[in-house]
């Protein structure tokens, strides 16, 4: 096996700081999800964070002024420039009188320079395949990177590979999270497989005919976890799954036919890793983020008290089942992708984002979702080769397969006037 990417035996240099330091941290897409639970476990423990940095798209100015206000940043970045205004506005109001406001950065450009700033650790929790180029700033400046962005790794595996040094990335993925600690329990030789757990999204038991005429409404009602839309439709597809799989690939360097996906509807076991000699270690917690994320910006030391633990005066079944790859192919399309390897996984994630948005407008069915990226795929044909991957090659990939998804989605949504309802 060659060196991984996220090894916990090892510590990048950047890591070892003096005892009891203050830890200086820059956070991506601190308005999502993952950065408002990033934000909490910081605001809990004062003396170990100290946030520099905050970047988000621009869509919700008033929440990343009140957090940059209370968490005193330096500087504040937001992909879109018409949002600059607004923003100025609300920190205006945030701060007071002869109080220096943060600087800001503006542009698609701007997470990816917040990123490369000077700080300990940077938290990629930006949604989409454009925390590519932030992830590659981050790296290359020396930064420890707790990655919760799983599409930056997926569709630009062998750029990241190239600058990535070892124990450089800790995963935030709650699964990625929950091998990374079970993968201490033994050296890489002694790793039989890695066992991923999936909720099984709020469809876990459907047919794939059942599936037929699920809503957006059904579909983002996920049974376990708070997350964006994106992320919670993934979910219900599996589509996030198989992401999972190919990231794990990534991190770890396990080929593909030994890391195996199981359902696990109370998501307390986050995933497992069996060993040679037939021992599974597993990392067991409440489906709470803040643990994960806690551990991502803290490597190598724990938390304390980062989020619940399990309750143990109290009765627990946890229940095991195969996966459905009839009712989900997504998983079984994903490992194909990822094997191809090369731009392949580039134009994966586009299509799905681009289905993902159709059906949440009404205009492709939800089957529809994974039934048209893999048509998708069948058309891109063979991917670039990884070894000359540049970030041109994933980019014109993408944009190929977001034109092509959208035709296919229109295409369907005409062909079946009852998917627009």
């Amino acid at each position: 096996m060659t060196e991984s990417l996220a090894d916990p035996h090892l510590r990048f240099p950047a890591a070892t700081a003096a005892a009891g330091a203050q830890r200086d941290l820059v956070i991506l897409g601190s308005t999502g999800s993952i950065g408002t639970q990033a934000i909490d476990v910081v605001l809990r423990n004062p003396d170990r964070f100290r946030v520099t940095g905050l970047s988000a798209a621009g869509g919700r100015p008033g929440l990343l002024a009140e957090q940059a206000h209370r968490l005193r940043v330096a500087r504040v970045a937001v992909a879109r420039q018409e949002a600059v205004p607004e923003l100025r506005e609300a920190l205006t109001a945030r701060y007071g009188a002869g109080e220096p406001l943060p600087e800001i950065l503006a542009g698609p450009d701007a997470a990816t320079e917040l990123a490369g700033s000077q700080c300990h650790t940077v938290l990629n929790g930006i949604t989409g395949s454009i925390g590519l180029a932030p992830t590659l700033a981050a790296l290359e400046a020396g930064r420890v990177l707790a990655l919760a962005n799983k599409e930056s790794l997926i569709v630009g595996g062998p750029l990241v590979r190239a600058v990535a040094k070892p124990g450089q990335i800790v995963p935030v993925d709650s699964e990625h999270s929950a091998l990374f600690q079970a993968l201490l329990g033994g050296t890489r030789q002694e790793v039989r497989k890695l066992v991923v757990t999936a909720s099984g999204g709020p469809f876990r038991g459907r047919t794939k005919a059942e599936l037929t005429s699920v809503t957006p409404d059904e579909a983002l009602a996920h049974p376990t976890w708070d997350m964006g839309p994106m992320v919670t439709i993934n979910s219900a597809t599996l589509v996030n799954k198989g992401l999972e799989v190919i990231e794990a690939h990534l991190l770890y360097d396990i080929p593909f036919e030994r890391i195996e996906v199981v359902v696990h509807p109370q998501s307390y076991i986050h995933s497992m890793v069996e060993f040679t000699d037939g021992s599974t270690l597993a990392q067991a917690s409440p489906p709470d983020m803040r643990m994960a994320l806690a551990l991502g910006i803290g490597w190598p030391d724990r938390v304390p008290d980062a989020a619940p633990g399990c309750d143990w005066s109290k009765a627990h079944t946890w229940e095991f089942f195969p996966l459905d790859h009839e009712a989900f192919p997504s998983v079984g399309l994903a490992r194909h992708v990822g094997a191809l390897g090369g731009t392949a996984p580039a134009v994966f994630n586009a299509a799905n984002e681009e289905c993902v948005d159709a059906f949440l407008d009404r205009k492709l069915p939800f089957n529809g979702i994974v039934d048209t990226v893999a048509e998708v795929m069948a058309e891109h044909g063979t991917p670039t080769a990884g070894t000359r991957l540049t970030v041109a090659d994933v980019l014109e990939a993408e944009s190929w397969a977001r034109a092509r998804a959208r035709e296919l989605a229109a295409a369907a949504a005409k062909a079946i006037p009852e998917a627009r309802a």
